[in-house]
């Protein structure tokens, strides 16, 4: 039995609203499937997506429900050790550049879905009435940056079928049809090539900005005074004392001699 086959007979998956149709994110079919299958594998592969390609993190939930015994739940990673699910993680292959953090803030996020959602992730979508309040649920989560956030977003309303109120607004730019500007926008391989060449642009063009703001962030800085040498303080302290004693010693009263005590005479 495979370990997709071991998912679908242990666990009770929760299905997002409206037919699920067949991701691309990760370049492997068995992990395409079990994030198409799984909405929680998809929440930690988003959560992977970060520093490392994309097909490696969202190849990472498959590879984490093998070391885990072919099952997992919000639950059941909320309530592992954390060095327990710090081991999974960095076993090789690691899942991840920096699979300490990451299993930390997968766990912290499960964390929360079991006490905000009852462990069921799709609960957070399920319940948002409009695109607003659901991007806001997104956000509060750990790993979920305000971009990661409008990220997933626009992925549960491009292919999902999840579409509260103001999604695509809220999802801004990557709510946006017809563009290639995220993983929300991957239907099949060629336009994760266009994802790909869009994220190389993005990068060449902030490697070609990065000197100029850096530039412009010295001249705008105030000039620091430069500082004064210890040594040569000391210096000047070390010439001073000496006229300092002998202005004290002049100034100070000379002393009165004391009396001698004379004996009375019997």
């Amino acid at each position: 039995m495979s370990h997709l086959d071991a998912v679908r007979r242990s666990t009770s998956l929760a299905v997002v609203p409206n037919k699920r149709p067949q991701l691309y994110l990760s370049g492997d079919p068995e992990a395409d499937r079990l994030l198409s299958k799984d909405p929680l594998a998809l929440m930690i592969g988003m959560v992977l997506d970060q520093q490392i390609p994309l097909e490696w993190a969202f190849y990472g939930p498959l590879n984490l429900l093998q070391r885990l015994g072919g099952s997992f739940d919000a639950a059941k990673i909320a309530s592992m050790t954390e060095d327990e699910l710090v081991v999974a993680f960095a076993a090789r292959p690691a899942l991840h550049r920096f699979p300490a953090s990451m299993a930390k803030r997968v766990q912290a996020m499960c964390q929360q879905i079991v006490s905000d959602y009852a462990g069921d992730v799709t609960q957070l979508w399920k319940t948002a009435t409009t695109g607003d309040e659901l991007l806001h649920r997104l956000r509060a989560l750990p790993g979920f940056g305000q971009q990661k956030a409008k990220i997933f977003l626009a992925l549960l309303g491009k292919q999902l079928g999840v579409r509260p109120p103001g999604w695509a607004e809220v999802a801004a730019p990557f709510g946006e049809t017809g563009t290639h500007l995220s993983i929300a926008d991957i239907d099949g391989p060629d336009a994760l090539t266009l994802v790909r060449q869009h994220k190389r642009e993005m990068k060449a063009a902030a490697k070609a900005t990065a000197p100029a703001k850096k530039a412009a962030a010295r001249k705008a800085a105030p000039a620091k005074k430069a500082p004064v040498k210890k040594a040569a303080a000391k210096k000047a302290a070390a010439k001073k004392a000496p006229a300092r004693k002998a202005a004290a010693v002049k100034k100070a009263p000379a002393k009165k001699a004391p009396a001698k005590k004379t004996t009375a005479r019997a």
